[in-house]
């Protein structure tokens, strides 16, 4: 236990040195600044354009609500999430290139403990700083609007929340197979966009995790939060049995 917290420790700390922490940061409060500011600056916009327009076409824009503003947060949900995979991506494999993952191994700490210490500290980054940006947001669109014209926005917030848990836990899996961190996000977008196609046919949609980015009609109040129940739970399997299926691969692996 004592050397699982040492490691973590060091993980926090390079990722502050490496400015992962501070970048990330950056870039979560700005999405979260983003979303009601696209929301409230768009009737402008189309006004504008409508008046610089010939032929006399008019364009109207409808009244803006913090439903706009979510909507913008749905919609910036996967760009967060790609930029958090871009940056986290290398976590193991710029150790296999340093060698730096050698030397620490062979000072007794063991390889199921660097596994969980790194896996814990992506999914702690990424709760810290996913529902850093919701929680910004709530209080932009509160004080602009109203958020009571949107329902479920607890369920709205938990489901990309585990779309990413489920992302990362595949990046951890993909790590110990691979030792580059392009094939790390090529095999976890796979797994990601097949999940997308396959759940485009008939009655398999609902249990494919990727429904879970189709949030839209729960905020609306038009599907009920327990329609999205089987992704959840196949999203959850799918991230537990990633972490659990990568602790035997990482300690036959060659470093």
């Amino acid at each position: 236990m004592k050397s699982l917290l040492s490691f973590t420790k060091k993980e926090f700390m390079e990722h502050f040195r490496s400015a992962k922490i501070i970048i990330l940061t950056g870039v979560f409060i700005l999405f979260a600044i983003i979303n009601p500011m696209i929301a409230k600056f768009t009737p402008v916009i189309i006004e504008m354009l409508s008046e610089s327009m010939q032929g006399g076409m008019e364009i109207t824009a409808g009244e803006v609500t913090a439903m706009d503003s979510w909507l913008q947060f749905i919609k910036n949900a996967p760009m967060a999430l790609i930029v958090f995979m871009l940056l986290e991506s290398s976590i193991f494999t710029k150790e296999y290139q340093k060698g730096t993952l050698v030397l620490t191994l062979t000072k007794g700490l063991k390889r199921h403990t660097v596994l969980i210490s790194k896996t814990f500290v992506m999914l702690t980054l990424w709760t810290a700083e996913y529902f850093m940006c919701y929680g910004l947001t709530y209080p932009f669109n509160n004080i602009l609007w109203d958020n009571t014209v949107a329902e479920n926005l607890p369920f709205m917030a938990l489901s990309w929340w585990i779309l990413g848990v489920m992302a990362i836990c595949l990046s951890v899996l993909f790590s110990v197979i691979a030792k580059n961190n392009i094939l790390v996000l090529a095999g976890t977008g796979g797994v990601i966009l097949g999940s997308y196609l396959i759940g485009s046919l008939p009655k398999i949609g609902d249990y494919m995790p990727t429904l879970l980015m189709n949030s839209t009609p729960v905020i609306y109040g038009l599907e009920e939060v327990s329609h999205y129940i089987h992704a959840i739970i196949i999203a959850v399997s799918i991230s537990v049995i990633s972490v659990i299926v990568s602790v035997p691969i990482f300690n036959k692996k060659h470093i």
